[in-house]
């Protein structure tokens, strides 16, 4: 009876002992398991972050090159009407009393508020790089007979300003905004009906009067020699307009000029402290080349991303030189 109890017990000793080498692992075991999916996991999770800060990067650097390339497109649009440019020193310069071949610095904005940025905060850059007069199409605004429609052209002064300050809208690079005023449509004939800022001048109806500040320039001014002393006579016709500008496009190198030396190629120089926008203008020939400087950088850290040699591939750059096909006519 003994020998069949012990023998019994054996077998079933034998058997828990299978089972537990079967169904379980030692704490020795799984440390090693763990030890070797570390080593297995760590590089390649590395990997995967890599391959996603790339993506990140380029996909940064792509979308600063077509943002750039759209809105030199849309300026080269805008350009392609001019029948006048200023240059630097007219937007560098305040108007006078005379006729003189000074400057319209204090007839535009921010001098002229408009809510393009705060002029009295020295801290803040709002500076017009790119200022002119255009001729502007206007669809079926004048009623034929037959209650047809007719096209017409009219005015507009058009400034691109250069802007970096503390709002939190916007990124914290720079920023380039179009700020733009137009003419009404005249009538051939009737009674003044735009109110005291336009005593002698008769619009087709009031929904068709000229934005707020707007005034036509002289070509007819007496006492000014050449069409240079005509546009930097002109004034607005308002203490402060009521348009606000439009920002064309964030993103803009904020990297001060410092002492970098910028040249053009024709024309003169047309910049302010940054680096991001600065244009080259020919009075004469009615031509302006501009140029861009985005910044990719800023899309990816807030601080530290000024340009420098080293990281020159978030910075893409592109130029355009346009001329105007305007035309100038005076009443």
């Amino acid at each position: 009876m003994k020998n069949v109890l012990r023998f019994l017990l054996s077998i079933q000793l034998k058997h828990s002992k299978f089972v537990q080498q079967v169904h379980g692992f030692t704490l020795i075991e799984l440390l090693v398991a763990l030890l070797l999916a570390f080593l297995v996991l760590t590089p390649l999770l590395g990997f995967m972050v890599n391959i996603l800060s790339t993506d990140q990067k380029e996909q940064a650097k792509a979308n600063s090159e077509q943002e750039i390339q759209t809105a030199l497109d849309y300026i080269a649009n805008d350009l392609q009407q001019a029948v006048y440019i200023y240059d630097k020193t007219a937007l560098t310069t305040n108007s006078n009393t005379l006729v003189t071949s000074s400057g319209i610095k204090d007839q535009i904005p921010p001098f002229k508020k408009a809510g393009v940025c705060d002029s009295s905060d020295a801290t803040v850059t709002c500076q017009p790089i790119l200022v002119f007069w255009k001729r502007k199409f206007l669809s079926g605004a004048i009623t034929a007979p037959s209650s047809t429609h007719d096209d017409t052209f009219v005015y507009s002064l058009i400034a691109y300003y250069l802007i970096k300050d503390s709002s939190t809208t916007w990124s914290k690079a720079a920023r380039i905004a179009r700020f733009e005023i137009t003419d009404g449509v005249l009538a051939s004939s009737g009674s003044p009906n735009c109110g005291s800022d336009y005593p002698n001048d008769t619009y087709i109806d009031t929904s068709h009067c000229p934005d707020k500040g707007f005034q036509r320039f002289n070509l007819n001014l007496p006492g000014a020699a050449g069409i240079t002393q005509q546009m930097n006579s002109w004034k607005t016709v308002l203490s402060a307009y009521t348009q606000q500008p439009l920002v064309l496009i964030d993103f803009i190198d904020q990297t001060s000029i410092g002492s970098t030396t910028l040249t053009c190629p024709t024309g003169t120089l047309n910049s302010g402290s940054l680096m991001g926008f600065y244009t080259c203008i020919d009075v004469t020939n009615t031509t302006a080349q501009v140029f861009l400087r985005g910044n990719a950088l800023a899309r990816l850290q807030t601080s530290n991303f000024d340009y420098s040699p080293t990281n020159q591939t978030y910075f893409p750059t592109a130029s355009i030189r346009v001329q105007g096909h305007g035309y100038l006519y005076s009443k």
